[in-house]
């Protein structure tokens, strides 16, 4: 059966860790663990899954939270509440509701102080990781009989009534990742006509329908490196030419946010060295499998800008194809001869510095799963057999996640930014008598996961940002700070400060506190706004640059509705408690801040969230900052628009329900039949509190 294990560091030699690995979370598969009865919990739990996965998409983590009531031998005592149609809500039935969720919460807490969940959903994430392992024979290793079986459930699970897999869970089919999701499963044994449910016939076919209107499967750029890589595809006519010419992109480079500066490195050395993994006898017969015609015939510099039309949200601008051709005709000859091949040899010799660095100051977790396979790879060309790839291989499991729809690998993993949200909720409960020790715990784990340095050496040269003070996203050990996250830790911290000691400890030392705030400080833009990872310091005319063409704005941080209104909240707790630190520079920032969230308003009256499931989790955002800063619905009119906004959003059924489809459409999209969903009617309500409407009703 599978196990959560939490602050586990194991025994492998090539890991370590800078707080002895508190908020490390892994599973691993233990076959006498769990009594018969809990086993076929757990199997029902997973068949249930696989029979309404057309219906609901996402998973509940039952395995996680199975385990963890388990072990905590959680009984709840607290009888449910029912409310009848016309029955008045009083005090005491909203008080006892409360109660009973917060002490389930409360036992899902591990015993680091942390809050484990999944941060997944992308279907892109895990097939290079199984493609980067099979390329350097490590699969068997790392992968074995159990955990090839779940990641074969999970491809199962999320495979599209139309046979394809879209980009996320929820999305249409893409070629990007039918193709990817297809190699995937060939790779863990399945022939071309296995899988459950005739998985991979249908895969195939749902493939070549479409190549039959196209030369060949081509999704997304980073995605074809990896498909080469395996399968043999001309490196020499990637259609990524971007890492070439390294040498020549430095002045960009250092402007680039730093998720896309730290892909391209690694695709970069990957492209200059023309890796190829071994041609197989599986590569072979995959390239008759996913081409019509003969793969020696294919004309590569033909389809070099092609793209099937599933995949194409972001279309490239001419100019930008126009460079890369001019790179690829011009320059790509002469750095691959004598002299200029000199050039592109130290080239590749300042990428795999970078790459190091960056995999050092991350403990080899990374910033995110992307870079994290694409490093992991670059490390091994370089050394099949060197220590960089050893440590690579030791940080695998932070990636893994299980749960009844099978393996998954996360983006990144979330232990931070979910444990700061968790506390805020419980403190609100108002319960320190009854959970004190919960919050105590969770105190201790936010103490223990601030970033206490600054990225190693010279770190401006290598293009990054400072990171004292900060929380990140993940865990101290992966490094990266992130400007909300270090913004909603520390109003826990702010909270916890000025509660007994005795109960929810001591306290944070105040320049631990004032190395958060100038985090904070140094990431907010001219225009108010705050960034997340770094300064958005660059033009934005660079994302003229954007070699995807499935996303978009990703060459260049940005600023976010979200960061600057937990920056808002953060500073104006902090000001109440430091009242002279700073202050002349605090008041500009709020003031800035403010107008900036004011400025980027859409003219329904809400605001596009970046980093959730949109305009309502944008909304709550923005409502909970600029009511911090004071403003209100009598005197604010981009709260009376913000409320009008949520109001006009709210269903029959009092409920709220927003689609995935907001997104990318940038328009407030409902949910299909309206149906209302928990989550969005959470943040819609706390919304609709911070507006503080009607408010002297209850006065």
């Amino acid at each position: 059966m599978w196990r959560l294990k939490v602050a586990d560091g194991g025994n492998d030699p090539y890991i370590y860790s800078t707080n002895n690995f508190v908020g490390r979370q892994t599973w691993e598969f233990d076959p006498d663990c769990g009594t018969p009865k809990e086993r076929a919990e757990v199997e029902a739990a997973c068949e249930n899954f696989w029979k309404n996965r057309y219906q609901v998409k996402p998973n509940s983590d039952l395995l996680w939270r199975m385990q963890f009531l388990r072990e905590n031998n959680f009984k709840q005592i607290i009888p449910q509440v029912k409310i009848g149609d016309g029955e008045e809500i009083t005090y005491e039935i909203a008080k006892t509701a409360m109660r009973r969720g917060a002490h389930f919460f409360s036992a899902l807490q591990a015993s680091d102080g942390h809050w484990p969940a999944e941060s997944a959903g992308s279907l892109y994430f895990l097939p290079p990781l199984v493609m980067c392992l099979h390329i350097t024979g490590h699969l068997d290793y790392i992968f074995p009989g159990e955990y090839r079986k779940e990641i074969l459930r999970y491809l199962y699970c999320h495979q599209n009534e139309d046979s394809g897999w879209g980009l996320h869970i929820e999305g249409h089919s893409i070629m990007f990742c039918t193709t990817l999701s297809y190699i995937c499963m060939r790779i863990l044994g399945k022939g071309p006509d296995g899988g459950r449910d005739n998985a991979c016939a249908r895969a195939r076919k749902w493939i070549r329908d479409r190549v039959e209107q196209r030369p060949f499967p081509l999704g997304e750029r980073p995605g074809f490196l990896f498909l080469a890589c395996l399968t043999g595809w001309e490196l020499t006519q990637c259609p990524q030419s971007f890492g070439s010419s390294l040498h020549f992109f430095r002045c960009i480079q250092t402007k680039m946010w730093c998720f896309c500066r730290l892909v391209y490195m690694p695709m970069s050395y990957l492209y200059g060295k023309r890796f190829v993994g071994p041609i197989t006898p599986l590569v072979l017969e995959l390239r008759e499998e996913l081409f019509l015609q003969p793969y020696n015939e294919i004309n590569w510099k033909k389809v070099r800008h092609l793209c099937a039309k599933e995949d194409l949200y972001y279309p490239h601008p001419l100019i930008q194809d126009l460079m890369w051709d001019s790179l690829y005709i011009c320059t790509e000859p002469l750095l691959t001869r004598w002299p200029f091949n000199k050039l592109r040899q130290k080239a590749l010799e300042v990428t795999m510095k970078h790459i190091h660095y960056e995999d050092e100051n991350s403990r080899y977790i990374t910033i995110g799963c992307v870079e994290k396979v694409l490093g992991m790879l670059s490390c091994w060309v370089e050394d099949p057999n060197g220590d960089y790839f050893k440590k690579h291989l030791a940080r695998i499991p932070d990636y893994i996640w299980v749960a009844e729809d099978g393996i998954k690998m996360q983006g990144s993993t979330s232990q931070e930014w979910d444990t700061g949200f968790a506390l805020q909720a419980l403190l609100a409960c108002n319960m320190t008598d009854e959970i004190g020790p919960i919050l105590k715990k969770g105190h201790e784990f936010l103490k223990e996961s601030q970033v206490k340095d600054n990225p190693s050496g010279d770190f401006k040269s290598m293009y990054r940002h400072i990171s004292k003070g900060s929380w990140t996203f993940a865990d101290p050990d992966q490094g990266w700070e992130v400007s909300d996250c270090t913004a909603e830790c520390l109003k826990c911290c702010l909270l916890f400060s000025i509660m007994p000691p005795e109960i929810v400890g001591m306290k944070v030392e105040a320049e631990r506190i004032f190395d958060s705030i100038n985090i904070i400080l140094s990431l907010q833009s001219k225009n108010g706004g705050l960034s997340a990872w770094e300064p958005a310091s660059s033009s934005k005319w660079l994302e003229l640059l954007n070699p995807t063409e499935i996303f978009e704005n990703l060459v260049v941080e940005h600023e976010y509705v979200e960061c600057t209104a937990s920056a808002i909240q953060a500073l104006v707790l902090f000001k109440k408690l430091y009242p002279e630190h700073r202050k002349n520079e605090m008041d500009d920032f709020i003031a800035n801040a403010v107008r900036f969230i004011e400025e980027i308003q859409m003219p329904d009256g809400s605001w596009y969230g970046n980093w959730g499931v949109c305009f309502i989790y944008g909304s709550w955002f923005a409502l909970g900052g600029l009511a911090a800063a004071g403003k209100t619905y009598n005197n604010c009119l981009a709260i009376r628009k913000a409320v009008e906004f949520l109001l006009n959003s709210q269903f029959n059924d009092g409920g709220w329900g927003e689609s995935y489809i907001s997104c990318p459409a940038k328009k407030y999209t409902p949910l299909g039949g309206h149906r209302s969903n928990l989550v969005h009617t959470a943040w819609a309500l706390m919304g609709l509190l911070y507006s503080g409407q009607g408010c002297e009703a209850f006065d």
